[in-house]
């Protein structure tokens, strides 16, 4: 499963890079407004951070202005994935943006209906937003289930990018599920590290290692 990050922090987004595990960056207008800075600017800086796709969301309604916003998006870097909302003006902007070679991140799922027909519309990502599904009383991981067998009844090349990731527990289960991608928040991606015997584990070797007086270097 690929793992994205969820953020417009240019140094959580640079030390998760730096481990080599991070295929791609996702952003959103809130994430943006958060950093305080130019849409553009921010936007240009992830892209030379990773080589994988970054998410640049349209902020327009209607499918003559989400082109023209495309249009600027995709020119800041080779790597950027334009991101619309599962809206009919944004499946039809899909539809002439993937006809013409660029990669597509479809949001605001809640339904494995709607990401039926964002596949027909050939993005390139359906977001599902597990996390949103459960505040409303819905089981998010029975969606990206939903979502798999039809994926997978058609064969259909729509990667399933499992989004609004609350936990790391929503990681494990989207990738028993087989989904495509996650994103989740920097801290959440940090938490997956993390085991208390595995923290155990290394405080007995290093104590054990202490007593022996040697060095490596």
């Amino acid at each position: 499963m690929k793992f994205f990050v969820d953020t417009a922090d240019i140094e959580a987004i640079r030390e998760l890079a730096a481990t080599g595990l991070l295929d791609g960056v996702t952003t959103n207008p809130s994430l943006i407004a958060k950093s305080g800075r130019d849409f553009k600017e921010v936007t240009a800086e992830i892209c030379k951070l990773v080589d994988g796709p970054v998410s640049a969301e349209v902020v327009a309604l209607d499918h003559a202005t989400m082109m023209k916003e495309a249009e600027v998006l995709r020119k800041i870097a080779d790597n950027v994935c334009i991101k619309v909302p599962l809206t009919v003006d944004g499946l039809k902007t899909c539809k002439a943006l993937t006809g013409e070679g660029t990669m597509v991140n479809v949001t605001l799922c809640f339904s494995a209906n709607q990401a039926l027909l964002a596949a027909k519309a050939g993005a390139s990502f359906i977001s599902p937003f597990v996390g949103r599904h459960d505040d409303n009383g819905f089981d998010g991981m029975d969606l990206i289930e939903d979502i798999r067998l039809i994926y997978d009844n058609y064969s259909f090349a729509t990667e399933i990018l499992v989004a609004s990731v609350r936990h790391t527990t929503h990681v494990l289960q989207a990738a028993k599920i087989g989904a495509d991608v996650m994103t989740a928040p920097p801290k959440v991606i940090h938490d997956l590290f993390k085991h208390v015997l595995t923290e155990k584990g290394i405080e007995g070797f290093m104590k054990d290692w202490a007593g022996t007086g040697q060095s490596i270097l």
